[in-house]
């Protein structure tokens, strides 16, 4: 860690620093200005106690990390990035991956005319909500074990793999016996013990990024998953709570960008979350291709206008097909299969 010192402090207050870096177990190496002093504090940030405590002290102006506190999700522990397999699918790879299904499974008729079309369009993966998450307790809550159940007819019937959210750690044992990826939504992100309990399923993750989630916020709560032994960890930007109005999230590529810079796990973006209307998923699948994103997870649905959640950002199948078929010519210029 690197201790900026105010310009002019004595000489006594200097070597007050020094010496509280030493006992926090750190080795000092000043660096003397002819107004100012930097000490470079050596050691593992990671293993060894904070230095911003020392910013109780009047004389500290600023105390700046050197190593990144997101160790095990960082490019610097892994430089190449890492392919998920996903029961025979690989995320991460050169092949771009597509999940698609409704937002929330509402009959086995639903679910299954669905399952189907985004096969045929190319999906490989079906997501489908069988527990949701809403803001108010007056609506459509899911199915439930019934919608675990017509998810596992679904996955026999297709052969896609299913990815769906689980809301509680009471509840991965039985939600894992059914999906292929399990599904921790953006109000769930920084649920910790949701997170440990996920991993210790040993099924994929897709980590689905916080609304007023910070970058590094996000990538930290990626680490519980694979220090608690799960490397299978997909990221997603599913769109961030801003000032803006005219759709129900602000989709940030500019993260999508950030994250694959700065971690090796593959990223998937979710338009539908991501805006919240329909009329710019298309858009916004061809932006995200365009910095990085190793799939899209989107919502379908047989008849968005009677969806029992979210329709509004639901295409139905034929725009799913018109959409597979305009992202096309930016796969192939992102050199994605």
């Amino acid at each position: 860690m690197i201790v900026v010192i105010r310009p002019h402090a004595p000489a006594n207050e200097i070597d007050e620093v020094i010496r509280e870096v030493e006992v926090l177990g750190y080795a000092p190496a000043p660096i003397h200005g002819e107004n100012q002093t930097v000490v470079a504090a050596i050691g593992d940030e990671n293993s060894l106690p904070t230095l911003e405590s020392l910013l109780a002290f009047p004389q500290v102006e600023r105390v700046m990390r050197v190593q990144k506190r997101y160790r095990l999700s960082s490019r610097e522990a892994h430089p190449a990035g890492s392919i998920v397999d996903v029961d025979g699918v690989a995320v991460g790879g050169p092949k771009f991956v597509l999940m698609a299904g409704p937002c929330s499974v509402e009959s086995e008729k639903q679910l299954l005319e669905t399952a189907f079309a985004v096969k045929d369009s190319g999906a490989v993966i079906l997501r489908g909500g069988a527990y949701k998450p809403r803001t108010s307790p007056y609506e459509f809550q899911g199915l439930g074990p019934e919608g675990l159940r017509l998810l596992a007819k679904a996955k026999k019937e297709t052969g896609l793999k299913i990815v769906t959210e689980v809301l509680s750690e009471f509840d991965v044992e039985k939600v894992a016996e059914v999906a292929d990826i399990l599904q921790v939504g953006a109000r769930n992100c920084q649920n910790f013990q949701l997170l440990i309990a996920c991993a210790k399923a040993k099924k994929p993750v897709l980590l689905k990024r916080g609304m007023s989630q910070r970058i590094e916020e996000w990538l930290l709560a990626s680490e519980y998953l694979l220090a608690n032994g799960n490397p299978k960890v997909l990221l997603c930007e599913r769109g961030i709570r801003t000032f803006e109005t005219y759709t129900r999230n602000t989709l940030d590529l500019a993260a999508v960008a950030i994250a694959k810079r700065e971690s090796h796990l593959p990223v998937i973006v979710d338009p539908s979350q991501g805006c919240g209307r329909a009329d710019l998923v298309i858009t916004l699948c061809c932006g995200a291709i365009s910095v990085g994103a190793d799939g899209l997870i989107i919502e379908v649905h047989p008849n968005p206008a009677e969806a029992l959640s979210d329709g509004q950002q639901q295409v139905n199948f034929k725009g799913f097909a018109d959409l597979v078929r305009q992202i096309e010519p930016y796969l192939t210029a992102a050199k994605r299969k």
